[in-house]
């Protein structure tokens, strides 16, 4: 049978692979444009004479920003019955990381995190419900960060005034999450009394009772995003490429916008196209430009082989990992206990 309604075609979507060649393609073509002006002579002289101590404390400062962001998610999945280690979301976030890598398909690394802390399928759905929300608080971050670049960079605004921008946007991105909450109490009040979707939403209500929950993950992601801008503020002074702070916690954010998008692998072509371009008004030259994007992408690609290596150090079942109390009848579990 088919859902489809008397006397119409029934409804086929695109084979999986599709999507897949599609972001392969969007990838190599993307690469090819950003590269296309390069002058390899001068391009390769740049690489000759980089200062590579500065690259690896690039990778490590990247992958401190990346432990933090698993120590935000921690801290938003923890309330909702996960009562793992901090130091258990922050393996399962590189992992993550590493997936996001290898998988040429918008699943990326965010599924198998759920996957990894949840060992049923409700919970793997509460746990989805945190990854969620730690995207949410990550891009309202972004968001603010760049709204500000943006509107400093139009206006000309001075230090005083682009910082009356930012808490206007933080603000309105709080004042929005607070919405947010409240229609998630709403819809627990509307849901049947007994019903799987009430205690569901139950399970999440621990947002709306503590919202400094959300708001310590806010400012938790104010600290990855800026951290990032370090990340890659180092990886240029290894090039040579000695702008002030202000400048890459500017440009940063805007690249890291940009690479949301689900266009290409790991961001590669996109980060290297738009981090060019910004530089360029900065006086720096396309080719150096380029040379960033890419070793910035190579810390990211540490951070995530780092990812893979744990994986497969802890592949066990996650009832191997963490033992969790005897399955409820209710349709949504108590949550794991804490290994030892």
């Amino acid at each position: 049978m088919t859902d489809a309604l008397p006397g119409s075609a029934p409804r086929r979507g695109l084979p999986g692979w599709v999507g897949v060649v599609a972001r392969v393609a969007a990838t190599v073509g993307l690469m090819a444009w950003a590269l296309k002006d390069v002058d390899w002579a001068r391009f390769g002289g740049i690489i000759s004479r980089a200062q590579w101590w500065w690259f690896v404390a690039a990778v490590g400062a990247t992958i401190l920003v990346q432990s933090v962001a698993g120590v935000r998610w921690a801290a938003l999945a923890r309330p909702l019955g996960f009562k793992y280690p901090r130091s258990f979301f922050v393996r399962r976030f590189f992992e993550g990381m590493f997936f996001s890598l290898c998988l040429p398909s918008s699943i990326g690394g965010d599924v198998i995190k759920a996957v990894r802390i949840g060992n049923t399928a409700p919970l793997r759905l509460l746990a989805a419900c945190s990854v969620v929300v730690d995207r949410l608080t990550g891009l309202s971050a972004l968001g603010v960060l760049v709204g500000t670049a943006l509107v400093a960079r139009e206006y000309r605004l001075g230090l005083a005034a682009a910082a009356g921008v930012f808490a206007a946007l933080l603000v309105a991105a709080l004042i929005a999450f607070r919405v947010g909450l409240l229609l998630l109490d709403r819809l627990h009040d509307w849901l049947p009394e007994g019903s799987g979707g009430r205690e569901f939403v139950a399970r999440l209500l621990p947002y709306r009772q503590q919202p400094e929950l959300v708001l310590a993950a806010v400012a938790w992601s104010f600290v990855v995003q800026m951290g990032g801008a370090v990340s890659v503020a180092l990886v240029g002074r290894a090039l040579g490429v000695d702008q002030p702070l202000v400048v890459w916690f500017s440009v940063v954010p805007l690249v890291a916008l940009a690479m949301v998008l689900p266009i290409s692998i790991g961001g590669f072509g996109v980060r290297e196209n738009a981090l060019e371009y910004l530089l360029r008004s900065y006086g720096v030259p396309s080719e150096t430009g380029v040379a960033i994007a890419l070793l910035w992408g190579l810390c990211t690609v540490f951070a995530g082989l780092l990812g893979g290596v744990l994986f497969l150090l802890e592949r066990r079942p996650l009832e191997a990992v963490a033992p969790t109390s005897p399955v409820p009848t209710s349709p949504v579990p108590s949550g794991p206990v804490p290994s030892g």
